[in-house]
This record gives C-alpha cells, sequence and structure tokens, in this order.
C-alpha cells in the first residue's frame, strides 16, 4: 500500500529535499501552503517547481485552526512532517509576538487536528539546537536541559514539550528531531551561510564589492539538509516514538566558512568580509554541536557530506545561478548535487 506524508513548509529548504526523498521512495506527498503561494507559483515555488506535477498541495495557515482541520479532514494521512516555522533567528527578536504565535500555535494546531481526525498519523516535529542556547555541557544530546536564547529557541522548546505531551498523553506516534544547523544551496539569503557563498558569487562576478556580517567566531556544528531530512524520515520508521539530535558533532566558525567560500573562488575573504555590528544578535548562543549518538545507532543514520563538502556546493551553486541568471536559465538543484564540475 502507498504511503501518504503530509509535509508543512513544503516550499522551503527542508521541505523541498524531504519531497524529494519520499517521491523516490514511491510515497505520495501532500503539502500544505500560504494560499498566497498558490496564486504566486513563480514567486513562491521555485525549491519545488521540478516537483509540482507529482504533489498535491493544499491551502491552509499555521495560524488557523479551521484551514488545518479542513485539510486533515479530506485527506488520510501516514505520516505528517511539520516543519514550517518562522525560522529566521534575527528576525524572531524584531518580532517575537509573530514567531510564538506561528511557532507554537501552529505545532499545536497540527496536534490537535491530527489527535482529533488521524490519530494514527506519525507525527514529526522540527525542533532545533537553538533550543539548546545557554549550554550546560558540550556536546549536546537528547539529554542536555534547555536554555534558548531567542524567541524562535523559546518556541521551538514548547513545540518540542506540546509534542512529547501529546505523545504521553494521548499516546500518539509523535516525535521531534533535535537538528543542529543544516545548510545547502536552496537555504534562504537572510541565512548566514547563503549570505556568505551567494555575496562569494557576486563579488566573483563583479557583482558586489564586500560582505559585511556580524559575529566571525560564532561557532556552528553545520550539515546538508539532504542528509538532515533522511533522518527525519527514519524517526518515523521505528516501532517506538522518541526523540533525537542530529548533528554532524563538528563544530567551524562563520570565520572558516569564509575562508573556504571565498577560496573556493580563488579569492582572500580579509580583503572583502567587514564586521558590521548591525549584525550581532542581542544574546548569543554559545558553542553549539550535537552528539548524534542516539541516531547513529537507533536510527542507523550517519551524514554523508563533510563540511568542505557543503561550502564547496553552496558556492558553485550560486556561481551557476548567477551565472545562469543572464540567460534566464537558473539550475534545478537536486540532492545527488555533488556531482556538479
Amino acid at each position: 500500500m502507498t504511503k501518504r506524508a503530509l509535509i508543512t513548509g513544503i516550499t522551503g529548504q527542508d521541505g523541498s529535499y524531504l519531497a524529494e526523498q519520499l517521491l523516490n521512495l514511491g510515497y505520495k506527498v501532500h503539502g500544505i501552503v500560504r494560499r498566497v503561494a498558490l496564486e504566486a507559483p513563480d514567486q513562491r515555488f521555485g525549491r519545488i517547481q521540478h516537483l509540482l506535477d507529482k504533489l498535491s498541495l493544499h491551502a491552509a495557515s499555521l495560524e488557523s485552526y479551521p484551514s488545518i482541520f479542513h485539510v486533515m479532514s479530506q485527506h488520510d494521512f501516514d505520516e505528517c512532517y511539520h516543519l514550517a516555522a518562522q525560522s529566521f533567528v534575527a528576525e524572531s527578536f524584531t518580532d517575537g509576538f509573530s514567531t510564538m504565535n506561528t511557532n507554537i500555535n501552529g505545532t499545536h494546531y497540527m496536534l490537535a487536528a491530527l489527535r482529533e481526525l488521524r490519530p494514527n498519523c506519525r507525527f514529526y516535529f522540527a525542533g532545533s539546537s537553538e533550543m539548546f542556547g545557554k549550554v550546560r555541557e558540550t556536546p549536546q544530546n537528547e539529554l542536555t536541559p534547555f536554555h534558548p536564547r531567542s524567541p524562535y529557541g523559546i518556541s521551538k522548546v514548547a513545540g518540542f514539550d506540546l509534542t512529547r505531551n501529546y505523545r504521553e498523553s494521548y499516546g500518539m506516534y509523535a516525535c521531534s528531531g533535535m537538528l543542529f544547523n543544516h545548510e545547502g544551496p536552496r537555504r534562504g539569503f537572510e541565512f548566514v551561510t547563503r549570505k556568505i557563498t551567494s555575496s562569494v558569487a557576486k563579488i566573483k562576478l563583479g557583482l558586489a564589492s564586500e560582505l559585511r556580517l556580524g559575529n566571525l567566531d560564532a561557532k556552528r556544528d553545520w550539515g546538508h539538509a539532504a542528509d538532515y531530512v533522511r533522518a527525519m524520515h527514519l524517526m518515523l520508521q521505528q516501532n517506538e516514538p522518541d526523540d533525537y539530535v542530529v548533528a554532524t558533532g563538528e563544530t567551524h566558525t562563520v570565520r572558516e566558512f569564509c575562508e573556504l567560500a571565498f577560496g573556493e573562488a580563488g579569492l582572500d575573504y580579509r580583503e572583502y568580509v567587514k564586521i558590521d555590528e548591525r549584525f550581532l544578535r542581542p544574546a548569543e548562543v554559545d558553542l553549539l554541536i550535537g552528539d548524534a549518538t542516539k541516531a547513529r545507532t537507533k536510527l542507523g543514520w550517519k551524514p554523508t557530506y563533510t563540511f568542505p563538502d557543503l561550502v564547496r556546493e553552496m558556492v558553485r551553486y550560486d556561481m551557476q545561478v548567477l551565472g545562469d541568471r543572464r540567460s534566464d536559465a537558473a539550475p534545478v538543484l537536486t540532492t545527488d548535487s555533488r556531482v556538479l564540475p
């Protein structure tokens, strides 16, 4: 019997990679999108444009329980991947109210609708390393206490607790992935990794002369989104629901990312990167590095991309996009993009 999966946030980085993977596994894939996206597919569906004829998309809003309830009432699902969120940490400081409303209520609405209509549907919640925030131990694992340092991190802790509560109170198959930073060529331009690689491409092609960043010494555990969506799927294939840290176990600074990215284009980052205090966080998190031992042993998961692989792919893709844009033929990146020359 063909499995049916619902993905919220299907138009985002993770949603597009996950949709690809599930389709390759023979799933029927559904996605929840805002109605405005359906009205402007050319602008909103860039990451899933090559999949549109294989997907079933439904208009709904995470801020509207009735719209989510309607989708659940019309379609049965075996698995639900709740990826949609206001996920840009800096924006959460600027507008904490909408971040809380979308991320916390949206998760609650999804769980409540599933419990009412599709209690046997397996539910995945996209947690975040930002939940750990001011860490008490390094590396962080599933037992590390949370101390979020941003409205975004706080909203993710609330979503994690909601998910666990529905699992323990109502017997639902509901689990969370505490995913550390995962990037790729489909990352939004507001995130520091894509900001760096897109700026490298612009500078190399003479379209920009500098890149302004905040804390170059901030350290993160960076992996590739294509690897991390595999872990999401594996979590919902286990006999019992549980929560998992997904990470590479390596940490790198923003400075290291810059050095590799500019180096890929034959440039020295020190000549182009300028420090701008506007991009410093009001409260910075400490060293985030994940211990994914549980995911490795119980799920059989491990990353396939190295840190240099990730940076190289992102730079090469942005170089290709800028070059092709002049001929209006931007490339579509699939998960086997490491074959790019």
